[in-house]
């Protein structure tokens, strides 16, 4: 179970509100890191997306020091973190939003498994968004009656990239 997941953000308030309209939460800010945000999701599980600012790094402390935070000058535009996320909105509201945000989303079919949004987050970020319909045929295909099934069939996608 995923609790909460950081994400870098040119603009992190403006990415936080869509995410909460997304999800249907709420924003706050995000005291450990000036110019962060945090958006709550109200759920059961204290799902929580940390929006920092983008160069935001996390380091390690020493001995009995906690993590901490620095800004890295030349971030790079892209990365290839994303996350698979159950929205309680439609594809088209999603693809909405996205249009006037004027952010690039793309409905698609992950090699016959699943459908979902890609959801490009300021056009550097994918978030693949799952609205009910699709969340349910992710479930299906993850549960761990069809890992064995999903596993055997994997083995014979052809690699991409």
């Amino acid at each position: 179970m995923i609790h909460h997941i950081s994400i870098p953000a040119k603009d992190p308030h403006r990415v936080a509100l869509i995410l909460a309209e997304l999800c249907q939460g709420s924003v706050m800010p995000f005291p450990p890191l000036e110019g962060a945000y945090a958006v709550a999701v109200k759920d059961d599980y204290g799902t929580l997306f940390e929006v920092y600012p983008i160069g935001s790094e996390i380091m390690p402390g020493q001995g009995q020091d906690e993590a901490s935070f620095c800004q890295n000058a030349h971030p790079y535009h892209f990365t290839a973190v994303h996350a698979a996320i159950s929205v309680p909105v439609s594809q088209d509201d999603i693809e909405a939003i996205a249009q006037r945000e004027g952010w690039r989303t793309l409905a698609c079919n992950r090699d016959g498994l699943f459908d979902l949004v890609e959801f490009w987050v300021e056009n550097r970020l994918m978030l693949e968004l799952l609205p009910p319909q699709m969340a349910e045929g992710y479930l299906q295909t993850m549960s761990p009656a069809n890992l064995e099934r999903l596993q055997t069939q994997l083995a014979t996608v052809p690699m991409r990239g």
